[in-house]
Parts: structure tokens; C-alpha cells; sequence
């Protein structure tokens, strides 16, 4: 996917558009800050044979722009998809 318009947080439901321009529907799990940058950590709203249910999106959320950007680097993914898991542990416990 590439870079794609975002829509008011409290919308919960975000609308993405694919490469081949189709329109992807994704629920907003979090939005978490993780070395200075904010990242969308989102669930198919209509998962597929593409993209399946539990399968998080993650995406550098660009404020200035108003975009989510795709993040290519396979360790900052898994990097940050940790530091929400920690924090959400951290929100259960308390």
C-alpha cells in the first residue's frame, strides 16, 4: 500500500486505498509514540485473503501531512509492535 490520507482518530474505521486503488477498510487499534514518531497500529475491518483478522498494519503516522506512510524497515515493525505490546501489558496490569 502506499502512502494514504488519515482520517480523524475517532472515526475508528480508517479507509485506506491500495496499489491497484481499491478501497481497504481498517479499524484503528492504537495510535502509540515510539522514539519521537507516532505510529497507527490498525486491524482489517473486512479482512480477506490478503490481509487476515488478527494481522496488525502498522504505519508512520505523518501529522503534518495528514498521511499514514508505510514503514519498509522489517525491524522498526517489529520494534514498535513490541513497545505496544509492553505498553499494553503494562495499561492491563494497572
Amino acid at each position: 500500500m502506499s502512502e494514504e490520507e488519515f482520517e480523524d482518530e475517532d472515526n475508528e474505521i480508517i479507509e485506506l486505498v491500495d496499489d491497484e486503488g481499491k478501497i481497504v477498510k481498517f479499524k484503528l487499534l492504537d495510535v502509540t509514540e515510539y522514539k519521537g514518531e507516532k505510529y497507527t497500529l490498525l486491524l482489517a475491518a473486512e479482512p480477506d485473503d490478503e490481509i487476515a483478522e488478527d494481522e496488525v498494519l502498522i504505519f508512520r503516522l505523518n501529522e503534518k501531512e495528514e498521511i499514514l506512510e508505510p514503514i519498509e524497515d522489517e525491524d522498526l515493525l517489529q520494534e514498535v509492535f513490541d513497545f505496544y505490546c509492553a505498553e499494553a501489558d503494562e495499561e492491563s496490569e494497572n
